[in-house]
């Protein structure tokens, strides 16, 4: 039976992530937004005073997937007696609004992702039953002056959002539509917020944004006009005592510059790693997709790194069977890969998202097709990803130890190049970045040996 919180006890907030990292790193903040109100973090839904489903509208049946999470946590709801409050936050809020007040009326908010900031006070507006429980305006850059300057950190490893939304409209993606126009914070802002994170233990940062690498801001004027790129705040930020590791995602080809590049070869906390979605490997499809950028491009970068990080670890995202994808696009798509070489990847169907320009596109691939050309690809992918975690087997590289493993006594981390890591070890050692000697691989981790002596040596 549901008891009613007295006004000593906590409120339990459930805050449940769907897709990117950057809203793993909206709920985070969330949280932040919410602990002053007295709200603290549960595991699950059941009996939780708040409860704010954080959607992505990237994926196809987003949406009705919001849907039907939203019909079991009604039924919570009514079991305590309608005393949960109800947020459904995110893209597919920005997308829908009204509308899902109007199919789940058991939702209290709905919020988009540039007013999370304004929840404490749409929380307490419900509470009172007044006020507007709809807020999806973008107001990116009030949103950031808003948020608390500390947060609070979770583990060795963190999410520091310094950029969002996109400008550059492909014609498949609705994250212009949901996240607004690029927008960069600013060097001050985001340093004070670093260095919050490096003073509670965090040695990792993952420098979030729709194109990240899209960032400008205005450094210290040492020289010239003192517009700064992300190279440059990549080296900024290496200089705060105890971020060891600095990486970045997601970024875009039109926005690769060779400073950044450059900083990859001059800045060690920088690490080894690189997500650089192409989509496809034809320049037709690319033109079609108004990626503006074409294959050649594309490769260039991919050249230049590795001339600057001799070790670097490429990602990249594809998307299969685009309206109008030729048997010899496709092909394209598969030389591409074989040249480049990932270590990961993720690649999809092609599935139109409604108000989309590629939705109302001609030739559309049937979907027999773009299963088989999808299950080609995927097959390339798993061979190249495996290769690259089998090539590490023998080596002694440095690891950073996130947390205890599933069986006793072992731990897991992180390598430079994002591999998930699992070796016997010390708990005391989380937090802490050890060598590691890989003895094994699989497609999706390593494992490793951890010696007290050879570290001590």
């Amino acid at each position: 039976m549901t008891t009613q919180t007295s006004q000593s006890e906590p409120k339990r907030l459930f805050i449940k992530t769907y897709g990117c990292q950057m809203n793993v790193y909206d709920s985070e903040r969330m949280r932040d937004v919410l602990r002053p109100l007295g709200y603290q973090p549960v595991d699950t839904a059941d009996n939780a005073d708040l409860v704010v489903l954080n959607t992505c509208h990237i994926r196809e049946k987003a949406t009705e997937k919001v849907y039907s999470e939203l019909g079991q946590i009604k039924k919570m709801k009514e079991a305590a007696g309608g005393k949960m409050t109800i947020a459904v936050a995110g893209c597919v809020a920005q997308a829908e609004g009204a509308e899902i007040m109007r199919r789940q009326p058991a939702v209290d908010l709905v919020l988009g992702p540039q007013a999370y900031h304004k929840l404490p006070e749409m929380v307490a507006r419900a509470s009172r039953a007044t006020g507007e429980r709809l807020e999806t305006e973008f107001e990116t850059l009030e949103k950031f002056d808003a948020l608390p300057k500390a947060r609070e950190a979770d583990g060795p490893s963190a999410f520091l959002s310094v950029q969002e939304g996109c400008d550059k409209f492909c014609t498949f993606c609705v994250v212009p539509y949901t996240r607004g126009a690029e927008l960069s914070r600013p060097v001050d802002d985001i340093t004070i917020e670093a260095r919050s994170l490096a003073a509670q233990g965090v040695r990792d940062i993952s420098l979030l944004g729709q194109n990240v690498n899209a960032w400008h801001g205005a450094g210290p004027k040492l020289d010239g006009d003192g517009e700064w790129g992300l190279g440059q705040l990549a080296r900024h930020l290496a200089k705060i005592g105890g971020i060891d590791r600095i990486r970045y995602t997601t970024s875009h080809p039109r926005d690769m510059d060779d400073d950044l590049i450059a900083a990859h070869a001059e800045v060690p906390e920088l690490m080894p790693f690189l997500h650089l979605p192409v989509q496809s490997g034809s320049d037709r499809i690319l033109k079609a997709m108004n990626r503006g950028h074409t294959a050649d491009h594309y490769l260039d970068i991919m050249r230049k790194m590795r001339e600057a990080r001799p070790d670097m670890a490429l990602a990249s995202d594809f998307i299969v069977g685009f309206p109008g994808e030729s048997d010899q696009d496709f092909e394209d798509t598969m030389d591409l890969v074989r040249e480049v070489g990932y270590a990961i990847a993720y690649s999809f169907k092609y599935s139109p998202r409604p108000g989309t320009p590629a939705a109302d596109m001609f030739g559309h691939v049937p979907e027999e097709v773009k299963n088989e050309r999808l299950q080609r690809l995927q097959a390339l992918l798993r061979e190249q990803q495996g290769e690259f975690n089998a090539s590490k087997i023998g080596q002694t590289i440095p690891v950073l130890v996130t947390g205890k493993g599933r069986n006793q006594g072992q731990m897991h981390g992180r390598s430079p190049w994002m591999q998930a890591v699992h070796f016997d070890a010390p708990g005391h050692l989380i937090g802490q970045i050890v060598d590691v000697k890989v003895v094994g691989a699989t497609l999706n981790s390593l494992a490793g040996e951890y010696s007290a002596a050879v570290e001590a040596a």
